[in-house]
């Protein structure tokens, strides 16, 4: 496993830049997750971390030593692509030995043990002698993270590897993928979504990125409980916060006030505010309450279980105090 430390990392294309000026390090063994919106730079800065792309200005650091000029088949990472990249005429076994064949010093009986023990962990040893168009997209993803087990890398980059995949198997691929980390006597991962879910389940910290720039770093209940902008306060959470303004905001000296949907109770009678039913949702574990309160979008209550409130209803809601998220005219948090 190795440190990377980015020092004022700047890319740009002809002259439109799209990294800004990143400082960032991610620790040994460390599962970093980089998240952020459609054109936020997070892909971009994998492929600089992993060679693919020159580093326009800044400079790149592995386990201390600066790495700009060096190809990525020296920097000792694997890396794992949302597209599989399987090579199509070629058995999965071939598929997964294929990094190794072109190494020196691997003979054919280490190129079969690290295969083998790659399918093992990945519960795909009975696929080894099947071509690609064979296994199902989940199968074909297991077997590119497989291939990225073999080189015995420093580094894992994952570039938002579970977006084909159907709900079902997204969410057991990325069991596998945390399961991965734990056995691999915590190997250092990067892995790159646009999913905040993704990125909640899997990170020890999160690097959240928007337009270039890095917006906070925490780990996922940092980010939840204590977003340092509105931005990320919007982006982490699912339903995400909600945001109210103007003369409602004013009664808890703010701008603009964020509270999540678990922390709002619907009373009885009177309570801080009031809004019109104008949808539910019954999940069966808990169920949501969208309201219309004349903010730009309408204000999501989550409830335990089943509810039973109509559209066009009025209630009341009040919000739990000590969950309150105050932001200013900029969108920082009022501490």
């Amino acid at each position: 496993m190795a440190s990377i430390e980015l020092r004022n990392i700047r890319k740009a294309f002809g002259v439109v830049e799209v990294i800004k000026g990143v400082n960032l390090e991610v620790r040994k063994g460390e599962f970093m997750v980089f998240v952020g919106p459609s054109g936020c730079g997070k892909s971009t800065l994998l492929r600089l971390i992993s060679g693919l792309e020159d580093i326009t200005s800044g400079e790149m650091l592995f386990d201390g030593k600066v790495v700009n000029a060096l190809a990525p088949s020296k920097r000792g990472i694997a890396m794992v692509f949302q597209s599989y990249a399987l090579y199509p005429h070629m058995t999965v076994y071939e598929n997964m030995a294929f990094g190794l064949t072109l190494e020196k010093g691997h003979d054919k009986s280490e190129i079969r043990r690290r295969v083998e023990k790659a399918a093992d962990m990945l519960q795909i040893r009975q696929y080894l002698d099947r071509l690609p168009k064979q296994l199902s997209g989940g199968q074909r993803q297991r077997v590119a993270i497989g291939r990225a087990i073999t080189r015995d890398p420093k580094v894992f980059l994952f570039d938002e590897p579970l977006s084909n995949l159907d709900a079902a198997l997204r969410v057991a691929t990325r069991i596998e993928i945390a399961k991965l980390h734990e056995s691999m006597d915590n190997v250092t991962m990067i892995y790159v979504t646009h999913d905040q879910v993704e990125a909640m389940t899997l990170a020890d910290r999160i690097c959240v990125l928007r337009d270039g720039h890095i917006e906070q770093v925490g780990t996922p209940m940092e980010l939840y409980e204590s977003p340092n902008s509105v931005f990320v306060a919007g982006f982490i959470g699912s339903p995400k916060m909600n945001f109210i303004g103007g003369d409602l905001a004013q009664k808890l000296d703010a701008h603009t006030v964020g509270i999540r949907g678990e922390h709002i109770t619907i009373t009885p009678g009177e309570g801080m505010w009031q809004g019109t039913v104008i949808h539910t949702e019954n999940l069966g574990a808990d169920s949501y309450v969208y309201l219309e309160m004349g903010t730009e979008e309408p204000v999501v209550v989550r409830l335990d279980g089943v509810n039973s409130y109509k559209s066009g209803e009025v209630v009341h809601i009040t919000p739990m105090l000590d969950n309150i998220h105050r932001f200013d005219t900029a969108g920082k948090p009022i501490r």
